[in-house]
């Protein structure tokens, strides 16, 4: 069993604050890499086709790392592995700015997308028992710190490319932020205690929730599906349903991120005060209504209302989640948020590519059908999360 160890608000504080840095950095990191995609690619001189074959050799890099994270989480404790993840995908940025051909950039991104997937389970583990701690939510502003490291992230890269930087001088500049701000958030990490009895047997102490992990994930891969649709097609569809500019309908993805980061912000306040099931039960009707407006519409700004209600209607549905699986079984938290980030995970991946692949049967538009109606579905599930809190006349103020 894995049991947090706290001290007094102020030792809880400090912690809370470190796994804010944690977050936040992990975001910077992977946009950092993002914005270098394209000069990467052409100074190894790979194809389209190529560079999306690499890519989902990091995609398998992050699947791994998840599903061994989960179980080292349970048995030595998500802070020893937190901070063990996020020196390695600090370290790894800048492997593929040192790659020279194909072979060399498949390694670098295998061992970048690794070392991110180990993050994403141990951080988030590392949330679960600071939320616990704490006695409210506290999850979605986690994941609003990863969206803000995402926007610092992405300006710098675009900062440093506009500059004349070459991506190897660039990504060693994100890799020395990753590795100090990892360092300096390390020691303020929660100390977990591992009862020796117990650690050796993280996927026994799953199997009784089994089928509510395998829900949750469910639940997840229908999240991630829906917002890997707007990373990947928001800006492309406004340009062709809509005939606008390129510049313009970068807007689509613009309404749909900001929106996403300020509802990860609210999201704590309204859970507290409704329940996670309320956020998931209506976050997905949000997102959902937002898709239809966005399948409906032939107004700009009321297609770029359907982008904005789309992502604040997500915005905070993981994080709760992503608690559900690290409270299911304490002793197999690591073991139950992998499964289900895992599953996620896939989401993310895969609907992008469904999509595509639909649009050689129906518009680009008409395929937001899809993560629509999965968002229904998921809607149906919210209950998997757990109910409204009962009320309660007191709760921690650390």
């Amino acid at each position: 069993m894995t049991s947090p160890t706290i001290t007094g608000p102020v030792r809880l504080r400090r912690a809370r604050a470190a796994i804010f840095g944690i977050f936040a950095v992990n975001g910077f990191l992977l946009a950092a890499w993002v914005v270098h995609i394209p000069s990467i690619s052409d100074r190894t001189g790979i194809s389209h086709a190529t560079l999306g074959w690499l890519l989902l050799v990091l995609a398998g890099g992050a699947l791994i790392g998840m599903q061994i994270a989960g179980p080292l989480a349970d048995r030595w404790g998500s802070r020893r592995l937190t901070v063990s993840a996020g020196l390695l995908i600090s370290a790894a940025m800048i492997g593929p700015a040192l790659a020279t051909d194909t072979a060399g950039l498949a390694v670098a991104l295998a061992v970048f997308g690794f070392g991110n997937g180990a993050l994403d389970v141990s951080m988030n583990s590392q949330a679960v028992h600071a939320e616990r701690a704490y006695g409210r939510p506290i999850m979605s502003a986690f994941h609003a710190c990863f969206s803000v490291g995402g926007v610092v992230g992405s300006l710098l890269g675009a900062a440093t490319l506009a500059a004349g930087w070459t991506p190897l001088t660039s990504l060693t500049g994100a890799s020395v932020i990753g590795l100090v701000t990892v360092g300096a958030c390390g020691p303020l990490l929660l100390q977990h205690v591992v009862h020796e009895h117990e650690s050796d047997r993280p996927v026994a102490a799953a199997r009784p929730n089994s089928r509510k992990v395998l829900t949750l994930g469910a639940v997840a891969f229908a999240l991630f599906l829906a917002e890997g649709a707007a990373n990947d097609w928001s800006t492309l569809q406004v340009k062709e349903h809509l005939g606008a500019s390129e510049s313009t309908a970068a807007l689509a993805f613009g309404a749909f991120a900001v929106m996403m980061t300020v509802g990860r912000f609210t999201a704590d306040r309204v859970s507290a005060a409704f329940g996670a099931f309320a956020v998931v039960r209506y976050g997905t009707l949000i997102a959902a209504a937002g898709l239809a407006v966005i399948i409906g519409s032939g107004w700009l700004w009321l297609t770029l209302c359907g982008w904005a209600l789309f992502g604040l209607g997500l915005s905070g549905c993981i994080p709760q989640i992503f608690t559900a699986a690290g409270n299911l079984s304490e002793g197999a938290a690591g073991v139950n948020m992998s499964r289900v980030v895992g599953m996620g995970y896939v989401g993310l991946l895969a609907g992008p590519a469904l999509l595509g692949w639909l649009t050689t049967l129906m518009p680009l538009t008409a395929t937001l059908l899809v993560p629509l109606g999965l968002l229904l579905v998921a809607s149906r599930y919210a209950g998997v999360v757990g109910r409204a809190p009962a009320p309660s006349t007191s709760s921690h103020s650390a």
